[in-house]
């Protein structure tokens, strides 16, 4: 079928995606790829449509189906939405993604390239091409086109002219469409169809694949989904949608493995989210109320969640103080030691099991955790990682938030009912940067996590680069108390800089010290789990990291993440992840933390892993290369390989 009639039928509603199908996720790079294939005639592959009656059946968009026979496209999705969006100059109307991604596609007549207009580029070189425009305008187009072509090089005329008819004839290429037919073929097998092929190309997720299931019975979950977590991230919150279906599948079932959900009919699909989105709020709310971990920057554990909504499900009421406070115990010690940051699946159906009977259930999950990872006391060797992706970072922002810490400039209290998100505080570092930098402390020192405390904005610009011997004097006379409130050590001798690693020590102590007291009066006079001698497991994770670890070390290198993060958004790119662990397999310990990654490539996949390292040394640089990450250390080169390497190769 020519691809013309292909998306003369997309207008007609002859051809269209069925409900299940994900949105667009293709890059400008394949978009360019597909074209430059087009224009050499090479092969770009069949499609695959299920031929079905009309009437009843569930498809994507706003458009309407023709009265008949339909055909529900199987595979060439992101080949058609390509297409469609370049040769119509606007996206179909089942489109779902960014427009942006096959906006501005231009060909150049003298080397037969495509790439994406660039203006500094483009402007003054008339042997580009907007391709949209001339797929508009077709035969007219190479007859506007043609006397500019002749002014800027009369010689070449001839030959302009047959590039631009081999582009326009485009359309008109055959592309072999294979048809799934037949009365036996009901949606769940043309469903399992679809993951079979889809199991190629641009790779399904273990969601996306169980999501297509879902919709076999469901069709709205994708949308329905989508929308509630849409509902999280304006309160700060960036899930995933395999990690809501993991919380759905948890809730629903009981199960961690994505097969379970596959025989769920529609209202027990439909009851599931519901049911899970309230035990998630409930979650949240408690995780946020109590340790003030309220928004996604400081929210670890996060798997941990899934197994904590089947718990709060099955209880059917609200869990009173002890059980509560006994469940986030269970949630904080999970986060600390990494319980899913490997083998997540196990470990969720391990823990589900644990609680299987809710009465009792608690008990048996904190007995599992110790059992898996050893002792649960906190000592003062895990405040020993430095940087802001290091575990115990969120620990110093919970100590903060649900203890009496004070703001040095105000004396006002830091707690999470007093205050916004974090976006009101600031990292502050005790010792300044530069007044360490300028003894030769290394990066990991400056930016021990012991360093490290949180002041409101306007009070870390007050203190700016002074050193605690100078300023802690002042502090202490306007707010007495203030200064012990953050666990700093009460020896005036640790003030000073020649005693920085002194001072680490003490405060290291004291955070540990503070940390117990909290998980203790978390289990209301009952300290089993915090008492005795440790339990012995041989992958019990080593108190004082052995090397590497690292990751985000201020604000400022933050900043510079969340802007590459936009910027490649923007692109039609896959946003990074920030502060990127990457964990012993085996015990869950944290080996790095990459400051901005994308382990399965920006191009998930089809491209390399990818990591952006900002100030790192060059153990992490070189940890991160073994581990299969090409790095850059420089957001230029970064922007540089995208543009080069990614978006027009």
């Amino acid at each position: 079928m020519k691809i013309y009639t292909i998306l003369d039928n997309i207008d007609s509603g002859h051809m269209a995606l069925p409900e299940f199908q994900r949105g667009y996720v293709w890059n400008r790079d394949q978009v360019r790829g597909l074209f430059d294939s087009l224009y050499r005639r090479h092969p770009v592959g069949s499609l695959l449509v299920w031929v079905t009656e009309s009437k009843g059946a569930e498809y994507r968009g706003s458009g309407k189906l023709a009265p008949g026979v339909v055909n529900l496209l199987l595979d060439g999705q992101q080949r058609m939405t390509s297409l469609y969006g370049v040769i119509r100059g606007q996206p179909p109307k089942f489109f779902d993604g960014s427009t942006w991604t096959f906006t501005g596609l231009h060909f150049h007549l003298g080397d037969e390239s495509f790439a994406f207009y660039q203006r500094l580029r483009m402007a003054n070189d008339p042997l580009w091409i907007d391709v949209s425009k001339l797929m508009r305008e077709g035969d007219g187009g190479i007859g506007s086109i043609l006397p500019r072509l002749l002014s800027a090089d009369p010689t070449n005329g001839g030959q302009y002219v047959h590039r631009l008819a081999t582009l326009l004839s485009i359309r008109d290429i055959d592309l072999h469409v294979d048809q799934v037919t037949g009365e036996d073929k009901s949606l769940e097998i043309v469903v399992d169809i679809f993951n079979r092929v889809n199991s190629k190309g641009t790779k399904l997720s273990k969601g996306d694949l169980a999501l297509a299931k879902i919709c076999v019975n469901w069709p709205q979950a994708r949308e329905a989904m989508k929308t509630q977590l849409k509902v999280w991230e304006g309160h700060g919150f960036d899930f995933s949608l395999d990690w809501l279906l993991r919380s759905v599948n948890t809730v629903l079932t009981g199960e961690a493995q994505f097969i379970h959900l596959h025989d769920r009919n529609a209202e027990e699909l439909q009851d599931g989210l519901k049911r899970a989105t309230k035990a998630i709020n409930t979650a949240l709310n408690m995780i946020g109320g109590r340790f003030g971990l309220d928004h996604d920057r400081v929210l670890f554990g996060k798997f941990a969640i899934p197994v904590m909504a089947r718990y709060l499900d099955q209880r059917k009421a609200l869990p009173d103080e002890r059980e509560r406070d006994k469940l986030l115990f269970w949630y904080i010690q999970a986060g600390m030691w990494g319980r899913f940051s490997s083998a997540t699946e196990t470990s969720i159906d391990q823990d589900l099991a644990a609680i299987e009977d809710v009465s009792g259930g608690l008990d048996r999950l904190i007995d599992q955790l110790r059992l898996w990872h050893g002792d649960l006391r906190v000592e003062p060797g895990h405040f020993f990682a430095s940087s802001l992706g290091a575990r115990f970072y969120p620990i110093l922002y919970t100590l903060t938030r649900m203890g009496e810490a004070e703001d040095w400039g105000t004396g006002l209290p830091l707690k999470a009912d007093t205050l916004g998100k974090m976006n009101s505080l600031e990292v502050h570092h005790i010792f300044p940067r530069v007044r360490l930098y300028e003894r030769n402390y290394d990066r990991s020192q400056v930016n021990a996590l012991a360093n490290f405390c949180f002041l409101t904005k306007e009070t870390n610009l007050d203190i700016r680069d002074r050193l605690p011997e100078d300023y802690f004097h002042e502090v202490e006379k306007r707010h007495p108390g203030a200064l012990a409130s953050q666990w700093i050590p009460t020896d005036q001798n640790l003030w000073r800089v020649e005693n920085y690693d002194k001072f680490l020590e003490a405060r290291r102590e004291r955070l540990a010290e503070e940390m117990n007291q909290r998980l203790a009066n978390l289990l209301h006079g009952d300290p089993r789990w915090l008492q005795g001698p440790p339990s012995i497991a041989a992958n019990a994770p080593s108190i004082v990291p052995t090397g590497v670890v690292d990751g985000i070390a201020n604000e400022e290198e933050e900043q510079v993440c969340e802007g590459l993060n936009t910027w490649v958004v923007e692109q039609g790119l896959t946003r990074g992840l920030v502060g990127h662990e990457i964990v012993d397999d085996k015990t869950g310990d944290q080996r790095a933390v990459l400051d901005l990654a994308w382990p399965e490539g920006i191009q998930r996949e089809l491209t390399q892993p990818v990591a952006v390292l900002l100030n790192e040394g060059a153990d992490v640089i070189a940890f991160a290369n073994r581990a299969g990450y090409r790095c850059f250390t420089n957001p230029a080169d970064f922007r540089r390989y995208v543009e080069t390497e990614v978006l027009t190769t």
